[in-house]
């Protein structure tokens, strides 16, 4: 059975960082392509950043976070990271991590799009206060 835990969310002022993890387990998801997506109270689960399979590790980021957030992942720990520096009061969400491990891989133009994923974590909430 495949899980998804998230953690390293908290509290922290505008300007801070935070670090959050997405560990896997139950599967190895060295070639799935792994995701971070955000839902603001009253508002729609968002895109935030995604990380293509191992062959190519290319990156992609919503346009809010760009610049600010980094997304990487240890293959070997079958974990996903999201580094956010330069946090916003607005970035306040319940971030969610998932995977895809869809063949063929999510082609670029579908990775953005939550309906690509097969496997998605409980989500860690984040605070920004001003």
């Amino acid at each position: 059975q495949v899980q998804l835990v998230e953690s390293g969310g908290g509290l922290v002022q505008a300007g801070g960082s935070l670090r959050l993890s997405c560990a896997a387990s139950g599967r190895t998801f060295s070639s799935a392509a792994m995701g971070w997506f955000r839902q603001a109270p009253g508002k729609e689960r968002e895109f935030g950043a995604a990380i293509s399979w191992s062959g190519g590790a290319n990156t992609y980021y919503a346009d809010p976070v760009k610049g600010r957030f980094t997304i990487s992942r240890d293959n070997a720990k079958n974990t996903v990271y999201l580094q956010m520096n330069s946090l916003k009061p607005e970035d306040t969400a319940v971030y969610y991590c998932a995977v895809s491990e869809r063949y063929p891989p999510v082609p670029p133009s579908g990775i953005r799009d939550g309906l690509s994923y097969d496997y998605w974590g409980q989500g860690t909430q984040v605070t920004v206060s001003s």
